[in-house]
């Protein structure tokens, strides 16, 4: 029942990250939190305060920051135990054949960030300089995308990410400071929303967060790059609650104050806190914008080429050079930023969401039943034998998922319920079937 690799494909064992090519905690840091700095964070956060009220939202996104800390704790602390990606991870979980959903997911869901966050620099480009059109400046945004995954693409981004902070930091306050300046204190920005918010307007939000648990993916396969030395920061600070305090709390509040203080034009959008920034900050304001979107972006598009490449080892039996998927990547996104297709990306991302979210579950039950089985010859020993399929942690997935979009197609306040019993069933049927597992014999070349 052992896996069968074919000649353009290494075995298992050799892609887990060795010791030797693990990161420094502070270079694994500054790879690691060009993620915070999506201008989406604020949008999202302004969003969900002009729905539900900002105190709700703020709530939300509290609890949203113990929720995310606690869960990274547990797949940081396993990643760099084990060293394993998600690609490898879920051949574990859920055999050769599941794991290729799990990848499939994850690499679209990155490319589809990758397509928002690239749309935002492009419009950006082309908001400040006329002359530049839109498809051109979308064509530049692409072009510079790809070089940043020559060489050790992790030792780029937190080199690059060092350079970029400062200029994220500086910008966000700089924006803060300028909405004062220009239109004043506003005292009541943390009434924006409705009149009379809904009572449970906290638990939306917090419901909503967890519609983006993909970042739990995102910290499985910078994780893996930790030192074990390192596994105690990296848990508690680095992918910890730290990191989502800035990401989702202080970006969410500066994001509410800006949308209560700036006149906007127009629907709430990432445009128009663009074009809001644009205004006051001139050029500047584009500086800040490439700034904050390349940092998110360069992680986009490197998780997005990676598990395109694991995908597609397993599905078509080629694995190529990882700057092949690269490009392929950057081609896709270039086509679908020209296309008038972001309504349907949101939709698809909902039904992502679900899948990611019921994911996370198998894999938190999965470490909590295998926590004592970590060392690298267990780990070897499990790559070895990757069946072809473990149906019982497939079922587990799609009854979740099923379940989690059957409730979010009831809409109203039942929607809100479809994560958390995403989540129950994927925990409760997974945990059954581990201790009974059902496997189909791995296809021999």
């Amino acid at each position: 029942m052992t896996q069968q690799t074919g000649s353009n494909s290494p075995s298992m064992a050799e892609m887990l990250v060795p010791e030797s090519a693990r990161l420094s905690k502070n270079n694994l840091m500054m790879a690691w939190w060009g993620v915070c700095s999506a201008m989406f964070y604020l949008v999202v956060a302004a969003s969900l305060a002009l729905s539900f009220g900002a105190i709700n939202a703020i709530i939300g996104m509290a609890l949203s920051v113990v929720v995310y800390g606690l869960i990274n704790a547990v797949i940081t602390r396993y990643a760099i135990q084990t060293g394993l990606s998600v690609a490898l991870f879920s051949q574990i979980l859920l055999g050769r054949t599941g794991s290729v959903i799990a990848t499939l997911i994850f690499f679209a869901t990155a490319m589809y960030y990758a397509i928002f966050e690239g749309s935002v620099i492009a419009v950006g480009i082309n908001t400040v300089f006329p002359s530049i059109s839109y498809p051109l400046a979308a064509f530049i945004v692409v072009l510079l995308s790809v070089p940043l995954m020559f060489g050790n693409a992790m030792r780029w981004l937190d080199r690059l990410n060092a350079i970029l902070l400062p200029i994220y930091i500086i910008g966000l306050v700089t924006a803060i400071v300028l909405a004062i300046s220009l239109y004043g204190y506003n005292e009541q920005w943390l009434a924006l929303g409705p009149k009379e918010p809904s009572r449970y307007g906290w638990w939306h939000t917090f419901v909503y967060y967890m519609g983006i648990w993909v970042l739990m993916m995102y910290t499985f396969d910078y994780a893996r790059y930790g030192r074990k030395a390192d596994s105690r920061f990296h848990a508690r600070v680095n992918f910890g609650m730290p990191f989502y305090f800035i990401a989702f709390f202080l970006s969410g509040l500066a994001g509410i104050f800006l949308v209560a203080s700036v006149p906007l034009d127009g629907g709430l959008s990432e445009v128009s806190v663009l074009l809001a920034l644009l205004k006051m900050m001139g050029v500047f304001g584009l500086l800040f914008v490439w700034a904050t979107q390349t940092r998110i972006n360069t992680a986009n598009f490197y998780l997005a080429a990676t598990n395109m490449q694991a995908c597609m080892t397993q599905l078509i039996g080629v694995r190529g050079h990882y700057l092949v998927w690269a490009v392929v990547v950057a081609a896709i996104v270039y086509v679908l930023m020209l296309a008038d297709v972001f309504s349907y990306l949101l939709q698809a991302l909902a039904y992502q969401g679900i899948f990611v979210v019921a994911w996370v579950a198998l894999a938190l039950t999965h470490i909590a039943l295998t926590r004592k089985n970590t060392s690298q010859a267990y780990i070897e020993q499990q790559l070895a034998q990757v069946t072809f399929l473990r149906v019982g942690a497939v079922m587990a997935w799609l009854l979740a998922a099923l379940a989690g979009i059957t409730i979010m197609h009831l809409g109203g306040t039942y929607s809100s319920f479809s994560a958390p019993v995403t989540i129950v069933i994927a925990s409760m049927v997974y945990a059954i079937f581990a201790r009974a597992p059902i496997a189909v014999p791995a296809v021999t070349a």
